[in-house]
């Protein structure tokens, strides 16, 4: 397994974070920090996203700091131009898949059925985005899914909040979950990153006591 998304599995919680100033990179890293989650998936569905990887990385070199929602190859050049340290997608797409491996850049494509998986483990990989995990049937469906798929590991995102994040953490088949719980759009633009850092002290506190 890749280094990175190794780490990944050790931190075990993902935050999911889509920013609407770039400006608000650094403050959220702080925070991120302070509460013990030395890492970010920042998506792709604003603007300002390659330029906040890039001032996070810059400001944080420690932390992990992935780029999600990455629909495109193009996408996917810029957020490792950017500094991304990983991709991540809402589903399979082989051309992404192809660039990324081309370049040995991390990916977790997204996979939501048996078809999706057997595309990933055709193109080696064995780290993937079970996504949108609650919507989709959440833990049943994904039992059910991973029973054939020795090895293989899921990161849920979709759904996840502080109410389930142990139920998934404790499948043996979860690597690590991803989830905005922690970094609510509305505290990121009222600028409180206080409530940042304490639901990500919770989070934290979840995953250390399964």
């Amino acid at each position: 397994m890749n280094e990175i998304l190794q780490q990944l599995g050790q931190i075990k919680i993902i935050p999911v974070i889509a920013l609407d100033r770039a400006e608000t990179a650094v403050p959220l890293g702080e925070a991120l920090l302070a509460g013990g989650l030395p890492c970010a998936e920042i998506t792709f569905r604003t603007a300002a996203a390659a330029e906040a990887i890039e001032k996070m990385r810059t400001a944080f070199p420690e932390m992990l700091v992935g780029a999600g929602t990455v629909l495109t190859a193009e996408q996917a050049q810029k957020a490792q131009e950017a500094g991304a340290n990983f991709i991540v997608t809402p589903g399979f797409d082989a051309a992404v898949v192809d660039w990324c491996l081309a370049r040995s850049v991390p990916i977790t494509p997204g996979v939501i059925t048996p078809t999706d998986i057997n595309q990933a483990l055709a193109k080696g990989l064995d780290v993937l985005k079970f996504f949108p995990a609650e919507a989709a049937g959440g833990i049943k469906l994904l039992k059910a899914i991973a029973a054939p798929y020795v090895g293989v590991k899921f990161i849920p995102t979709g759904g996840i909040g502080a109410n389930n994040l142990a139920d998934y953490l404790r499948l043996p088949m979860v690597h690590a979950c991803g989830g905005s719980f922690m970094v609510k759009k509305e505290w990121l633009a009222a600028g409180q990153f206080d409530k940042v850092k304490e639901a990500t002290e919770q989070a934290v506190a979840i995953a250390k006591n399964l």
